[in-house]
């Protein structure tokens, strides 16, 4: 019988040939794998798929029927009452089974009065330490470099998870995944219209296994006929050793990489390990190997990669970390590189080395006086680097208005913004969109930070309403009191205020051209230029600091508040 187009499509949907081909296809290790999701439009076609963890030992028996292992529903605690020898003995049943099959999946009901969600087995998330990041709905698993791999995804009408991960816990818990499927195809022709027979057959292929039935006159809306796949496809372990598990982890050997550590009589350079056990040091070992400590240098661009990412990495003085994972020694105390000892290179992992190598130089000049008192004298010495100085004083000026005056000058950041003091820095190139945000960064940092809350109530109220903004309000208060040489830190403020206002906020134009010319952006190179903001910056903290310290502003909101009151 000759089909017509739409026939001829319905007759290949309903044989489900796609359907099996995707449900038992081969699986890489890097595969995000559905192993739950549900018909929740309505729809007569779908595919509802639904997991179950099986025991090696019961696998072929799981095999022997395409009927499902675990049913939605199941997989909570029961208990069973046997009765041996005329006695009672109860039995808890942790996964309301003694079969040993487990849920990887657990479906939450609340009798309507709550919502209903499904939920990852806790057992799966604890044996990975998987973050659950709530706001996505997301799993998440650190490596030792604080490295992100999102391991599981829930959704409204799905869950997804890696299948390396899962496979890595069958495992260790000596068990299959059963990956149990029911799709459902309807047509609007007949079984008869579409050349098949209402039938139905059991097949297995390898660790896979289903049934296709097909079905006619079944009312479903206007539809006449229908095909069911239903079966299951089982997911392997890995072997234990590739599980990263406790014992069973195989340790691989370290690998390290080589560093510039000087330059020959021809300009070629000469490189060596960053193995620690390979380098000489003060004790006699490796003689005639560099030692532990010799200084390797990179460019100061190195460190960019880790202040994009503030919430993962910390730059402080003289040291890199990346939370509790890892932390490495630097000497970032000059203005054009970053320095680092070989030995302390060799105990980061390979991956990080790789980054730092491809931004390595040949040696140019020392180590800086600060790290070699620091590192080589143990002697304590504050760093001279902008930034550096900066983070001490602007802490220092939030502790001293506190201790002293009782409130903050320059306002504590949310956590949400403390990432514009943690990258406050000289940048290291011309960019300008570095240059634009470092700007951003310090106008929050100096004048949105200005605690307008609490000057307010130092002036007087028929004045109030004339004061606008931050800026003008801290003017004022600094008139008020008898503040000395604060034109130039007020005017340092506006200018800063305008160059981010019409630069980083906003298109640049003739507003911007304007303020350029004051801070010099067309005679000098962009990190010159910001390294004279943050001079006059420092400035402005030493202003501060002075004033707090010199009982200028101490019994300011008393006086005005009692003043304020008698009007």
């Amino acid at each position: 019988m000759n089909m017509s187009h739409d026939q001829d499509q319905d007759h290949k949907r309903l044989a489900q040939a796609e359907n099996l081909q995707l449900l038992t296809r081969e699986l890489k290790l890097t595969d995000i794998l559905t192993v739950h999701t549900s018909n929740t439009d309505g729809s007569p076609n779908y595919c509802g798929i639904y997991c179950a963890l099986v025991p090696n030992d019961q696998i072929d028996q799981a095999l022997s029927s395409s009927n499902w292992d675990l049913l939605h529903g199941q997989g909570l605690p029961d208990d069973a009452i046997y009765n041996i020898h005329d006695k009672e003995q109860y039995r808890y049943l942790r996964y309301g089974k003694e079969s040993g099959i487990e849920p990887l999946v657990i479906d939450r009901f609340f009798h309507d009065l709550r919502d209903s969600y499904n939920e990852i087995s806790e057992e799966f998330r604890l044996f990975h330490n998987l973050y659950h990041d709530r706001k996505t709905n997301q799993f998440i698993k650190f490596d030792n470099d604080g490295n992100e791999t999102v391991v599981a995804i829930i959704k409204e009408d799905c869950i997804k998870i890696r299948v390396k991960e899962i496979r890595q816990f069958l495992a260790i818990k000596n068990m299959h995944l059963s990956i149990q499927f029911d799709c459902r195809e309807h047509s609007l022709f007949s079984l008869e219209e579409l050349s098949l027979k209402a039938c139905g057959e059991y097949q297995r292929k390898d660790l896979s296994c289903w049934s296709l039935n097909y079905g006619d006159g079944i009312c479903i809306s206007e539809h006449r006929s229908f095909s069911r796949l239903f079966g299951k496809r089982m997911v392997e372990p890995l072997p234990k050793s590739k599980s990263d598990f406790g014992s069973f982890a195989q340790e691989t050997e370290k690998e390290y990489v080589e560093f510039i550590i000087n330059e020959n009589e021809n300009g070629d350079v000469l490189t060596h390990t960053s193995n620690p056990d390979k380098l000489a040091n003060n004790f006699g070992a490796n003689p005639g190997s560099p030692n532990f400590l010799t200084l390797i240098h990179f460019r100061k661009q190195v460190l960019d990669k880790y202040y994009q990412q503030p919430s993962k990495y910390l730059i402080e003085d003289s040291m890199l970390s990346c939370g509790n994972l890892w932390s490495l020694k630097i000497d970032n105390h000059h203005s054009d590189k970053i320095c680092v000892w070989l030995g302390d290179l060799g105990n980061i992992s390979y991956q990080e080395q790789l980054y730092w190598r491809t931004y390595n130089i040949p040696p140019q000049g020392t180590v800086s006086e600060t790290y070699f008192k620091r590192e080589m004298l143990a002697q304590f010495t504050d760093s001279k680097r902008p930034e550096h100085k900066f983070a001490n004083k602007y802490h220092r000026l939030q502790e001293e208005s506190v201790n002293r005056l009782g409130w903050e000058i320059l306002l504590h950041l949310d956590e949400g913004d403390d990432y514009y003091i943690k990258g406050l820095r000289i940048p290291a190139t011309e960019e300008q969109r570095d240059f634009d945000e470092l700007v951003l960064g310090l106008t929050k940092l100096l004048i949105d930070s200005i605690n307008e809350k609490d000057l307010k109530k130092i002036i007087p109220k028929e004045d109030l309403p004339n004061i606008k903004g931050s800026i003008n309000r801290l003017e004022y208060v600094l008139k008020a009191r008898g503040v000395e040489e604060y034109d130039s830190q007020i005017m340092f403020l506006r200018n800063l205020q305008s160059l981010r206002s019409s630069g980083a906020a906003h298109r640049k134009g003739d507003t911007y051209r304007k303020i350029a010319v004051v801070f010099g952006v067309d005679d000098q190179n962009l990190v010159t230029v910001f390294a004279g903001i943050m001079d006059q910056a420092l400035s402005f903290l030493d202003f501060l600091l002075n004033i707090v310290g010199g009982g200028k502003l101490q019994g300011a909101n008393n006086v005005l508040n009692e003043n304020n009151e008698k009007r």
